[in-house]
């Protein structure tokens, strides 16, 4: 009896882990689109730090991450408890946001430029000053990301039992924190690689070494404007298909245009379709609402008293 007891929790305990990566993986399919945007993001925070202090600053940048999964996660399996009809709201808001910051960097980087720091004034603060608003500011952007991770993976496992919903949350928390702060580490990091082995070479006379190390350098860079603009293409393509399943009239657009194009293209008209129509909703939806945002923004320094 006791041997049949054993048995069969451990096909439940197997069943449930089977269970829990299945939805864990349908939900890191589902936020990848906000990974190369994080990437981006917060390898560009620590940015103007000096060499030494990168990966201290990675590694603070990371712990504020994690406490704001731990403040995220138990927020969100409160709202599926007790307000579950507030998920698909909150994942239309989150959609909307991913479309306005794609639109918003698109029209910046077309009709102005962002504003960069002054050097000389980044000098003259006191290091440790600079360094800590780096962190604060990287935080606050991670945990605009964060949220909208969570969110789109509660409404991945929104049918699951509360318990199934807490591991695939604290799954995906721990995953992408981890993932995302370990990678940036290696990619502010490239170029002091690369350097390093540079210096290797003239000293021992190294080919392979040498040219290993200018690869690395010329990538660096590179690496970090192809994560800036998958990052982009990722808002719209996420924001953009959140939209789609959330409201049944784009829903329904969306699979009327697969199977007309299907009709005319096949198999490519299939797969290429319902990406496109994601796609070009979330840049209309991005920049319908940056235009309301700069309304609204405009209304109100009219009505400000002078």
């Amino acid at each position: 009896m006791a041997g049949t007891n054993l048995l069969t929790l451990l096909d439940d305990i197997t069943t449930l882990l089977d269970d829990i990566a299945t939805m864990s993986k349908v939900a890191t399919k589902k936020t990848a689109g906000v990974l190369g945007d994080d990437l981006a993001l917060n390898a560009q925070q620590v940015t103007g730090v000096t060499a030494d202090r990168e990966l201290p600053v990675v590694w603070a940048v990371a712990k504020g991450s994690f406490i704001n999964k731990a403040i995220l996660v138990p927020a969100a399996l409160l709202i599926s408890v007790w307000l579950p009809w507030l998920i698909t709201p909150l994942l239309m808001v989150g959609g909307l946001f991913l479309c306005f910051e794609g639109a918003e960097k698109i029209i910046e980087k077309l009709f102005g430029h962002a504003e960069q720091e002054d050097e000389s004034v980044v000098e003259q603060q006191d290091l440790q000053e600079y360094e800590k608003q780096k962190v604060k500011g990287a935080i606050r952007t991670d945990f605009i990301l964060s949220a909208e991770i969570i969110v789109i993976t509660l409404g991945t496992v929104a049918g699951a039992t509360l318990v199934n919903q807490a591991l695939v949350l604290s799954v995906i928390a721990i995953i992408m924190t981890i993932g995302v702060y370990g990678l940036v580490a290696g990619i502010v990091k490239l170029d002091d690689a690369g350097l390093y082995l540079l210096q290797k070479a003239q000293q021992s006379g190294g080919k392979f070494k040498e040219l290993v190390g200018k690869f690395l350098l010329a990538a660096a860079p590179k690496l970090m404007r192809f994560l800036a603009f998958a990052g982009t293409v990722a808002m719209f393509l996420v924001g953009g298909g959140i939209l789609v399943h959330g409201i049944p009239v784009l829903h329904h657009a969306q699979q009327g245009s697969t199977e007309f194009v299907t009709g005319l293209l096949g198999k490519t008209g299939e797969l290429a379709t319902p990406i496109i129509f994601d796609g070009l909703l979330g840049v209309v939806a991005g920049v319908i609402v940056v235009l309301v945002v700069e309304l609204w923004l405009m209304a109100c320094l009219l009505t400000k008293p002078f």
